[in-house]
């Protein structure tokens, strides 16, 4: 995703409810790479629901500016 927080967000909001795989960054050299699904969108941050973890984790779209986070929609999205 490029361009600015304003886009990003537009571009997540498309997503909502979408499954979706996410890669981010846990320092020295570790990434995490997981599928979820776009939950909420809200104004500063969107969470998602991973289900290997049973759980929801939240980025705020500055991570996704910064390339902390890449998010990708997963073809066959019908969820």
């Amino acid at each position: 995703m490029a361009g600015n927080l304003a886009s990003i967000r537009e571009q997540v909001a498309l997503y909502k409810g979408m499954r979706v795989k996410y890669r981010t960054s846990k320092g020295r050299r570790k990434i995490e790479e997981k599928q979820g699904v776009v939950l909420e969108v809200y104004p500063n941050l969107f969470t998602l629901y991973v289900e290997s973890q049973d759980s929801k984790v939240s980025f705020s779209y500055a991570e996704l500016l910064t390339k902390e986070v890449e998010l990708e929609p997963m073809s066959g999205n019908n969820t």
